[in-house]
C-alpha cells in the first residue's frame, strides 16, 4: 500500500496468478480514498515465502539498495528504522569536478583493530544515492590495507545496465570517472602511508626509550664503564630527556661537540673547530639521555641500506633505521629493544677508549649483562 498526499493505492501481486495469466496479466491496481490517520509512505508486506530470510542480510541489502540519506525518507524493517551504514575511522571527504558533473563522497580508513572479514571490500559506487555495485579502483594490489577502506563514491551522471548491476563502461562518463577515483585513491594510499609511519615511530620512541633507561641504570651501577664527562654526579638528577622530531628537512641538523680537551694538556694554539654536522629527515626521532656532565643523545635515522649500522659524532650516536639487521629486529618488540641497547652500549664503550677494542668489548658486555638484569 502507498499513500502520498490525496492519492492511496493498493498493489497485490501474487506470483501464482501471475504465472497462469502470463502476458496478459495486469498490474492488479486498487485506488481507494486516503486515510487520515496514516502518514505518506510505501508499505511492503511478503507472505507465503518458500525461503527464509536473514533479516541482517535484508537490511545489509536495503542499506546498499536505498536511498537511506535521502531526506524525508526512512525504511522500517519489522518495526525498526533502518539506519545508513557509518564506520569509525579517519574520514577523507572528497569532491571533484569532472565535465559531466561532479563526483562526491568519503573514504573512511578503518583503525586494524575494526577490520571486518565478514563485511565486503571496496568502495560503493552510488547513482542517486542507490548503489549500483562495489569497484576496488586497483586496490587489490594494496595487501592487507585494503580491508581498512570503505566508503562511498556518488556520480549521477553514470551510465548503468539494463539490470542496474554495473556501469557502461566504453563511455566517456565512465573514464572520467575512474580517472577521478584515481586521484582520490593516490590520496588514500599516502594517507595509509602517513598512518603506518605514525604507528612506527610510536614503536620506535617506546623502544628507544625503554633502551636509553636500561644503559642508563647499567652506566649508574658501573660508572667505571661510562666515558670522561658522563659518570653519575652525586646531586644531579640524572633523566631521560624527550623526543623531538625536526619540523623541517633543510633546518634539520645536529650540531655535536667534538671530545673535550684534557685539563693538562694545554694547547699550543686556539683553533675554534667546525661542529660535525649531520643532514636528517624530517621522521628523524631524537632522545637524550642525560648523565653526568654531558650525558648522550640518540637519533634513529635512515642513512640507506649500504650506510653504517651505527655511528657516533661528539655525543651523539645516530642509527641506521634502514640498516637490514635494523629491519630483522623491529618486528619483535624486546629484540629491537635489545638491538638499540646493543649498538648503543657499543658506541658508548668505544667513547671511553679506542684504541682497545677488545677492552671495548668487554665493556659493551658488562654493560649489556647490567641493562638487562632482571
Amino acid at each position: 500500500m502507498t499513500q502520498q498526499g490525496g492519492f492511496a493505492a493498493t498493489v497485490t501481486f501474487d506470483k501464482e496468478e501471475w504465472e497462469r495469466e502470463g502476458v496478459s496479466w495486469e498490474i492488479p491496481l486498487k485506488i481507494h480514498p486516503p486515510d487520515p490517520g496514516r502518514a505518506d509512505g510505501t508499505t511492503v508486506v511478503l507472505s507465503r515465502l518458500s525461503r527464509k530470510f536473514d533479516p541482517e542480510e535484508v537490511e545489509r541489502r536495503l542499506v546498499e539498495s536505498v536511498p537511506l540519506k535521502a531526506e524525508e525518507f526512512t525504511v522500517i524493517l519489522n518495526g525498526k528504522p533502518v539506519q545508513p551504514r557509518v564506520y569509525a575511522g579517519q574520514r577523507l571527504p572528497f569532491l571533484e569536478g569532472t565535465p559531466f558533473g561532479p563526483v562526491h563522497g568519503e573514504i573512511v580508513l578503518l583503525p586494524s583493530s575494526q577490520v571486518s572479514t565478514t563485511d565486503p571490500l571496496g568502495i560503493e559506487c552510488k547513482v542517486k544515492q542507490v548503489t549500483v555495485r562495489r569497484e576496488l579502483f586497483g586496490m587489490e594490489a594494496w595487501g592487507r590495507d585494503v580491508a581498512r577502506v570503505r566508503g562511498e563514491t556518488h556520480a549521477d551522471f553514470l551510465q548503468v545496465t539494463s539490470d542496474r548491476s554495473g556501469f557502461i563502461v566504453d563511455t566517456e562518463e565512465y573514464r572520467a570517472f575512474t580517472e577521478v577515483m584515481r586521484r582520490v585513491l593516490g590520496e588514500v594510499r599516502q594517507a595509509l602511508a602517513r598512518q603506518a609511519g605514525e604507528r612506527e615511530t610510536r614503536t620506535v620512541r617506546k623502544a628507544l626509550r625503554e633502551a636509553l633507561h636500561r644503559v642508563q641504570f647499567a652506566l649508574t651501577r658501573r660508572p667505571d664503564l661510562a666515558p670522561e664527562g658522563m659518570i653519575p654526579m652525586g646531586g644531579e638528577g640524572a633523566g631521560l630527556g624527550g623526543a623531538a622530531l625536526p619540523p623541517d628537512a633543510k633546518k634539520a641538523k645536529v650540531e655535536t661537540v667534538g671530545e673535550e680537551t684534557s685539563p693538562k694538556a694545554a694547547p699550543k694554539k686556539t683553533r675554534t673547530k667546525k661542529p660535525k654536522v649531520v643532514a636528517l629527515t624530517p621522521n628523524a626521532i631524537i632522545q637524550r639521555l642525560k648523565l653526568g656532565q654531558t650525558g648522550i643523545t640518540c637519533c634513529l635515522d635512515r642513512f640507506g641500506t649500504d650506510g653504517p649500522e651505527c655511528f657516533t659524532e661528539g655525543n651523539v650516536v645516530y642509527i641506521n633505521q634502514d640498516h637490514p639487521l635494523y629491519k630483522l629486529q623491529v618486528k619483535n618488540r624486546d629484540a629491537h629493544t635489545m638491538h638499540l641497547a646493543r649498538l648503543l652500549t657499543q658506541e658508548i664503550a668505544l667513547m671511553k677508549d679506542r684504541k682497545d677494542v677488545r677492552q671495548a668489548f668487554n665493556r659493551q658486555s658488562e654493560l649489556l649483562r647490567d641493562a638487562f638484569r632482571e
